[in-house]
């Protein structure tokens, strides 16, 4: 899916939340057989952000939403809708949005979840930028956040290395500076399931006694395949920028990936003949925040400067699913 015109849409404010708990790589290495010498170098990874014990998804979702009402100076009662992008919600149901919409008092908003794993914000901010754009809202909110450690299995040491939990939040508002959403491609390949999902807990394969020995209620994943199909989409996604808007790369000011693992960046980058100067990563303190990372990079980016009214940024995901996205934005 790609969009037919640039959508006359602008991120009116941001917000972002990490937990307290830190995870550093000499904390694994007591827990699995691994070392900051073998992490490190091949994910770009230090440490990464973990919930407490009595925290869930929506207490992230709910900070950085506010976070994000308070430097738009508007009231939650303002919202006409609210989606967050997880694939670790509180529950099965009701969704996380409406937890949200009842913690931060967004009486008038609509509230649903959207699962496109590590794309899922992307996935969201199209949406939610069509819906402005068809008069349908005024105000949305859109959120990702994870708590991946709630399903990372911490005896494996090839994938427990990789994540973190954390939230971001973008208001969405009809554009009143000429920022807008010049480009947008979403997609998916639904025959890659078994690369990286969670197995059990779902209608396949309900929770069990079995299936919790078996630890099937942990995220699993192919690293190889991934890695593989995440850089060659990766690369595609960027080469069709320019074809697609008229736009050459070396006009984009800041690239912000979903931090997922910096050689896939790297790799992706040398394909497509960008600069890794362009993108902007904070992988070595957070980890992989699947849905989280695209907006917490993004107020992280936002609030150094790195990014200003009118800059040519481009996101980018590669998630399970298998998913993916490119926004171009006139921030």
């Amino acid at each position: 899916m790609q969009t037919p015109k640039p959508l006359p849409v602008e991120i009116t404010s941001l917000g972002a939340c990490l937990p307290e708990r830190v995870l550093s790589n000499a904390d694994l290495s007591e827990m699995v057989e691994t070392t900051d010498e073998w992490i490190f170098p091949r994910t770009g990874i230090r440490e990464r952000r973990l919930l407490a014990p009595e925290q869930a998804t929506s207490d992230l979702a709910i900070v950085a939403a506010e976070q994000a009402l308070q430097q738009a100076g508007m009231n939650a009662a303002d919202l006409d809708a609210i989606l967050v992008a997880t694939c670790s919600p509180d529950h099965l149901f009701p969704a996380t949005a409406c937890l949200v919409q009842a913690a931060i008092g967004a009486t008038h908003a609509m509230a649903c979840d959207l699962e496109a794993a590590c794309s899922g914000f992307l996935y969201a901010l199209a949406w939610g930028g069509a819906a402005l754009t068809a008069g349908m809202v005024r105000n949305v909110l859109v959120i990702g956040a994870e708590a991946l450690s709630r399903i990372t299995d911490y005896e494996d040491r090839r994938s427990c290395i990789l994540f973190g939990d954390g939230a971001g939040a973008a208001i969405l508002q009809p554009s009143s500076q000429g920022s807008e959403i010049l480009y947008a491609e979403l997609g998916a390949d639904g025959s890659w399931p078994e690369i990286l999902m969670v197995p059990a807990g779902g209608s396949r394969l309900p929770a069990s006694h079995e299936t919790v020995d078996a630890r099937q209620h942990y995220m699993f994943l192919k690293g190889r395949d991934v890695f593989r199909l995440a850089v060659g989409k990766l690369a595609e996604l960027i080469q069709r920028i320019p074809e697609a808007t008229g736009i050459g790369l070396d006009d984009v000011k800041l690239v912000i990936p979903h931090q997922s693992n910096v050689r896939i960046v790297k790799s992706a980058f040398e394909r497509s003949g960008i600069d890794m100067s362009k993108a902007h990563m904070n992988i070595d303190r957070v980890g992989n925040t699947s849905a989280a990372s695209i907006p917490l990079a993004m107020a992280e980016a936002a609030a150094a400067g790195e990014i200003e009214r009118g800059d040519l940024v481009l996101l980018l995901a590669f998630g399970g699913g298998i998913t993916w996205g490119s926004v171009l934005l006139r921030y």
